[in-house]
């Protein structure tokens, strides 16, 4: 990838200023991103975006049961680290995890097939939205229960360090998560051990539907490992460019044997905490307001035709693409027919 030039700016997106114990980490610098990095980030964060859009179609049409928690709004956190990773770097996430899915190369086909329980599916149409895998791709899931995915990333970090393979684990998770007893024993051993893990702290304001004001008695999230020595970085996760720079200087530190590094990438989901979540918690103008004003996507959008890199009409048809991939993905995902019932007794563990 080509070298881009930093300059230093503060995050879009602002956390709460009420913190106590450690001292706001400075914003990091932004990376001024050339033509193809500006056109990857589009491309890559449009087309999680009209992903969840149709998987939020195909569930209110009846075909997606269960959970389902769409990741609008939140797209430049996945792609932003997406960008800054090697191949063999891990991720694993808790159950918003389509985004991370595709970001980590996985055929759409397969992820919305798994959504909608068929036979192609990535976990084979049983694990549905919540839990989906591929070893092959280093995407070790979607998981249900809330912060188990930190206790198990900080296993994918134990592996790299013991087998020398200068990988690193992100292991994503929510403002809500942050506050789960797991995590805090996680972090402990990380930073004993000298693992090579990013915890990504993905807070999009509101744990479920409290928000996290009135959950955490320190809203600065990238501070929660000081108390272990582990450093920490909050992000204006609304900008791809600032995410990819914090990503690049963590990732760095991890692969290097200097142990664990926190991200609190403030970021900003659009719809409810899932499907069936009404949002009546929040103000309609508040989430206007972070559309009109931080959407990730149209940053990028605005970038590309103010530097005469792409025309609405470029844009347009990268749009039509995308829309024809995740058409065909719904149209796969509706006729691919379901499970043989044998299914259910396999990759059982007793």
């Amino acid at each position: 990838m080509a070298a881009a030039k930093k300059t230093t700016s503060g995050a879009g997106v602002k956390a709460s200023s009420r913190s106590r114990g450690a001292a706001q980490t400075a914003a990091p610098a932004i990376i001024e991103f050339d033509k193809d990095q500006e056109l990857h980030s589009y491309r890559e964060m449009l087309a999680i975006r009209r992903f969840e859009e149709k998987a939020g179609q195909l569930y209110g049409m009846g075909l997606i049961g269960g959970f389902c928690h769409l990741y609008i709004g939140q797209e430049a956190v996945v792609i932003g680290l997406q960008m800054a990773k090697i191949d063999g770097d891990q991720m694993i996430t808790a159950y918003r995890d389509h985004g991370h899915m595709l970001a980590m190369g996985l055929d759409p086909k397969g992820v919305m097939a798994e959504l909608t329980g068929r036979r192609g599916g990535l976990s084979k149409g049983k694990g549905g939205s919540m839990h989906m895998f591929s070893k092959e791709q280093h995407f070790y899931g979607g998981h249900g229960i809330v912060g188990a995915q930190v206790s198990l990333g900080t296993g994918l970090g134990f592996a790299n360090k013991y087998r020398e393979n200068g990988n690193v684990a992100m292991a994503f998770f929510g403002d809500g998560a942050s506050n789960q007893g797991q995590v805090y024993e996680s972090f402990n051993m990380a930073e004993l051990w000298k693992l090579p893990v990013i915890y990504v702290i993905e807070n999009n304001k509101y744990g479920m539907g409290t928000s996290v004001e009135r959950s955490s008695a320190t809203t600065d999230l990238s501070q929660r490992g000081a108390s272990f020595g582990i450093p920490g970085q909050q992000v204006d996760g609304m900008d791809v460019r600032a995410v990819m720079a914090a990503a690049e200087k963590a990732l760095e530190y991890c692969r290097t044997g200097k142990g664990p590094y926190i991200l609190e990438m403030v970021t900003y989901r659009y719809r409810g905490h899932s499907m069936s979540d009404p949002a009546k918690y929040r103000s309609k103008d508040e989430v206007q307001k972070m559309r009109t004003e931080h959407d990730p996507i149209e940053q990028v959008r605005k970038r590309l035709i103010a530097a005469g890199w792409a025309t609405e009409d470029d844009l347009k048809s990268i749009d039509k693409d995308i829309r024809a991939t995740v058409a065909e993905a719904a149209e796969f995902a509706q006729s691919d027919p379901e499970p043989d019932a044998s299914e259910l007794y396999t990759d059982i563990l007793l």
